[in-house]
Parts: structure tokens; C-alpha cells; sequence
């Protein structure tokens, strides 16, 4: 009896002592090949400094979601499960807005007028198809602000399923980019160049608007780099990155001895540039054609010496966003998306954060860039498709040429570069030159860091409707939505960022779905099997336990 009661004590003793240790340690084990619930370090980061609720409210949930979907609103579930592992501050909800009928229509309004706009789906189950209606969006709120976090990553073209996977190796970057917009102060500072007829304010502000939710914006002209060059180059160099968006005019010795100076001492930039002058707008006359001619910057040498050259051609792709033109004569005629090889698509091949799982990224009468071998690292962000020729400069350009039929075999000239990153320390532009005029503390070599060229004005163009600037990437004639914005805020929030957040976007998983026509076809023999087989067993069973039995007690 002391015996058993001595082990009893002891079992106690450890379940107690197991129970806590269990509350003191806490650990959880991500048993999947791809780590798909192991957050990110800099997820991580952001999430441990939340000191008070972030309340994060899904709208995605409902009954009647097709499959894929129900995978995307599990994923997200999960995912916040672990951000919420972490740190207790983050709360999260999941709505369905559309569960009550006689709330279902004004909350879609109210809703929708927020910015979060409905998707609507083809639901193909069972063998029958039908629609639904989904939200996917998040809401997450913080110490009285919100920011929106899409649920859904788009890419032209793809299937569902293709949605959804792109969607769920999207998700972390999503909520931890929302999470820090929340909780990280802006902090870096952005000069958007101005005095070389650059693009004018209205034509970029969806742009700016976007990134003015990071960053802190504010324009910069180097007009007085004839005046006081000194004074103009300590004020750029209090902005950490500075953008020229489609200069038209050449840049001075003057005003590029300040700029190469500024990337000598660690200034980040982004250049969109066009090497030969022609606007789709130009087009739209009596003639219906214009000329197309090579534009001089005075940067050739600039770029040269960072290890790049933009060509002042034309590039020409048969795999191009249409143009849309009216077709016919006076009340017959119709608008119509034609074919428009001067709207090259571009997209990357490579697995850079700026370009994974990346929209197809609309341009306009691009140019080539060639990479000249130097010390710096060279990354291709943007190319075309293998179908493309180069058209030389001066060229006639005429809107006949969508009732032409092309020739394939003219199009060989194979992937062409239309951005690149590049890294390192940089060599002056000046170095061993004589240089315009005299600057202080002047350097023949950069401290290490990062420049992005783009060799066309017209990505970060967003149209104009009745003086409203609509937004970037999206075309009101084929409601197609292209990846411009998001390639460009990837390439700034790279070329800022320090935390490494903008690395989460090359975590790749694998989602694996069922053959919904497979399952519709065999829908009834698999039934049949389920309900079949353990009847048939359990009878076999029973069949053998009654022949043992009777065989034993037959004697």
C-alpha cells in the first residue's frame, strides 16, 4: 500500500512538474518541406515590437467559396495563428459580410466605397458550375489608424488555382507589410527631380501617393547647381533616394557632377528613361502617325561608366498589350483592342524579390538596355519575350500598323533588357576628368549601394481622365490591371530597405490542389468504395469470427 501510494506521489509530482515547464516553454514545430508556418525574421521583427492590439478583420469567409478559395481563407487563418503565437497584441477576426441578407447589399457599398472591392468567381464543383461572390481583403487597425491588406495576388492570365498559389505565397509579406506600415514611423526620405521637364505632377501621383504611405516625399530641382552646386548637393544628399521620372531635357556637366556625387556618397536612384522621343499620343491626329526620334540627355557617359547603356531604339514585341482605336466610319464605328507591338510585356524569369510572383509589367515605346562589364553587380529585374526586333531612330511610326499582319520570323531578336538593378561601390563619372566646378570632400568611389535603371518614362505614367489621374497600371479600355505600381513600390522599397522585409516576397510554397473534373468523374465510384468497402469488411469479419468460434466450440 506505501508502495503505491509512493508512486502515485511521484506520478503527481511530474505531472505537475510537466504541466509547468509546459506553461514557462513554449515551442512549436513546422513539420512542412517548404516551412510555409515558419514567419520570416523580419515578420518577426515587426511583430515583436507591437506593444499594444493590432485588430485584424478578415472578409474572407462564407460557406459556398470554391475549394481554392476555402484553401486561401485556411492559409490565412493559419498564418495569423502564427503572428499571433508570437505576439498575443495581434487580434484577428474573420467576417462575412454577405452572411446577412438585409445588411448584404450595403455592406458591399460600404465596402467597396473603402476600397475593397469584390471578386467574382466561377465556382466548378460536382460537375456544376455557378457564381460567388468573395471580399479579399483584410482590415488591420492600430492605435487609431487602418491600412488595407489584399488578400489576393492577380496575375493576368492565370487560372484560380494558379490565384490562389500566387495569393498564399503572398500572404506573408502582405500582413507583415500592413503590420509595419502600422507600427514603423516613416522615417526615409524621397526627392522626386524636377528642372528637366520631367513628368508633371498629375501623371505620377498615383504613384506618389503610394509610396507617400512609406516614405516622405518632396520634389527637388537642380536649378541651382549654376548658382550655389555646394549648397544644392549637401540638400540632396538629406533624401535617401531620389527619382527622375521621364526627363526630357539634357542634363548639365554641372547638375551631373552634383547627382554622380550623390551616389558616391551612398545616394540610392531610380532612373526612368527615354532614349527616343514618341508618345502613343502624338499618334492621334488626322495622319494617324508620327516620327520617332532619338532624344539626347547628356547621360550616355553618365550610365556608361555605372556599367549600362540605354540604346535609342524602339523595341517591338508580339507579345504586347493592345491598342484600343475606333474602327469604322461615323455612327457604325466601335472601339476595338488591336494588336500594338510598341506595348512590350515584360516580366522576369529570375527569383530577385523586386520581380517574384510579379504582374506583367506594362511599357511604352521602350528602349534596349545593354550591361557592360565592370565591378558592379548587374541584376536583370525586366525583359520581354523572345518575340521582339529592334526599330532604329529616326522612324516613321503610324497606327496602320495594326491592320498589317507581322511577320514572326522578323521578331528574332530574343529576350531584350528593359530595367536592371545595380549594386556596389561605383566609380565616378568624374574621375580622372576635369570636372565642371570645385566640390568639397569630392570622391573617385562610392561607399557601397544601389541605383535602378528603366529604360522607359512611361511605366510610372499613370492616364489622366477629365483631369482625374486614374490609377497606375490599369487599362479602362481592357480593365486588364498590369504589375507597373507594384514593380516600382517593390523596386523603392528595395532600394530603402534595410529590415529586409522585402525579402519575404521570394518564400515560395507549394500549394497542392484537387482535380475538381477528376472528382466529379469519379465522384460515384468513390462513394461506392467509402460506403462498400467497410461493409464488405466488417461482414468478412464477422464471417471469419463466427467460422473460429463455431470450429472451437463444435467439440
Amino acid at each position: 500500500m506505501n508502495k503505491n501510494l509512493k508512486y502515485i506521489s511521484i506520478l503527481i509530482i511530474a505531472l505537475i512538474a510537466i504541466n509547468f515547464i509546459g506553461n514557462k516553454v513554449y515551442k512549436r514545430f513546422d513539420l512542412t518541406s517548404d516551412k510555409r508556418y515558419t514567419l520570416s525574421e523580419s515578420a518577426i521583427n515587426i511583430i515583436n515590437n507591437v506593444e499594444s492590439p493590432i485588430v485584424v478583420d478578415v472578409f474572407l469567409d462564407g460557406d459556398d467559396f470554391p475549394s481554392e478559395f476555402r484553401r486561401l481563407q485556411n492559409e490565412t487563418k493559419q498564418l495569423l495563428e502564427e503572428f499571433s503565437a508570437i505576439n498575443n497584441n495581434i487580434i484577428f477576426n474573420f467576417i462575412n459580410p454577405l452572411q446577412d441578407e438585409a445588411t448584404r447589399e450595403r455592406n458591399i457599398q460600404q465596402l467597396t466605397q473603402r476600397g475593397l472591392t469584390p471578386m467574382q468567381l466561377s465556382v466548378q464543383e460536382n460537375g456544376k458550375s455557378s457564381q460567388a461572390i468573395i471580399f479579399p481583403w483584410a482590415l488591420a487597425s492600430y492605435n487609431e489608424q487602418t491600412v488595407i491588406i489584399p488578400l489576393v495576388k492577380n496575375k493576368i492570365g492565370a487560372s484560380q488555382q494558379e490565384l490562389v498559389s500566387n495569393s498564399v505565397q503572398h500572404l506573408e509579406y502582405a500582413f507583415a507589410d500592413g503590420f509595419n506600415k502600422l507600427t514603423k514611423p516613416k522615417s526615409r526620405k524621397i526627392a522626386i527631380l524636377k528642372g528637366n521637364k520631367q513628368l508633371v505632377d498629375k501623371y505620377i501621383v498615383d504613384f506618389v501617393k503610394k509610396i507617400g504611405e512609406y516614405y516622405f516625399i518632396a520634389p527637388f530641382t537642380l536649378d541651382s547647381v549654376s548658382t550655389n552646386p555646394q549648397k544644392t548637393l549637401n540638400d540632396l544628399e538629406k533624401f535617401d533616394l531620389i527619382i527622375s521620372a521621364k526627363p526630357t531635357e539634357a542634363f548639365t556637366e554641372e547638375e551631373k557632377l552634383v547627382l554622380d556625387q550623390y551616389t558616391m556618397n551612398g545616394g540610392k536612384s531610380l532612373w526612368l528613361i527615354d532614349a527616343v522621343i514618341m508618345e502613343k499620343d502624338s499618334l492621334y491626329n488626322d495622319a494617324g502617325r508620327n516620327f520617332a526620334v532619338s532624344r539626347d540627355l547628356n547621360l550616355t557617359d553618365f550610365f556608361f561608366k555605372y556599367g549600362v547603356r540605354i540604346n535609342p531604339v524602339i523595341v517591338s514585341s508580339l507579345y504586347s498589350a493592345p491598342i484600343t482605336l475606333a474602327m469604322g466610319s461615323g455612327s457604325e464605328s466601335q472601339f476595338q483592342n488591336l494588336r500594338w507591338p510598341y506595348s512590350p510585356l515584360a516580366s522576369s524569369s529570375g527569383k530577385h524579390p523586386i520581380v517574384t510572383n510579379l504582374n506583367l509589367v506594362k511599357f511604352d515605346f521602350a528602349n534596349q538596355i545593354d550591361t557592360l562589364k565592370n565591378n558592379i553587380k548587374k541584376t536583370i529585374l525586366l525583359e520581354t519575350a523572345p518575340l521582339t526586333k529592334l526599330e532604329g531612330t529616326p522612324r516613321e511610326i503610324s497606327l496602320e500598323l495594326v491592320t498589317k499582319e507581322q511577320d514572326p520570323s522578323t521578331f528574332n531578336k530574343g529576350n531584350l533588357t528593359l530595367a536592371v538593378l545595380l549594386e556596389g561601390e561605383f566609380n565616378s563619372v568624374y574621375s580622372n576628368r576635369i570636372k565642371p566646378f570645385k566640390l568639397s570632400n569630392e570622391k573617385n568611389k562610392s561607399i557601397s549601394t544601389k541605383m535602378v535603371v528603366i529604360a522607359d518614362g512611361n511605366i510610372i505614367k499613370n492616364d489622366v481622365v477629365r483631369n482625374v489621374p486614374q490609377e497606375l497600371g490599369f487599362d479602362r479600355w481592357t480593365g486588364q490591371t498590369y504589375g507597373n505600381k507594384e514593380f516600382l513600390l517593390n523596386t523603392v522599397n528595395y532600394l530603402l530597405d534595410d529590415d529586409g522585409l522585402i525579402n519575404i516576397r521570394t518564400k515560395e510554397i507549394a500549394v497542392a490542389f484537387l482535380d475538381q473534373q477528376k472528382i466529379a468523374k469519379e465522384k460515384t465510384k468513390w462513394q461506392l468504395i467509402n460506403m462498400g468497402l467497410p461493409l464488405a469488411l466488417l461482414g468478412i469479419l464477422g464471417f471469419v469470427f463466427n467460422y473460429i468460434r463455431k470450429k472451437k466450440y463444435a467439440s
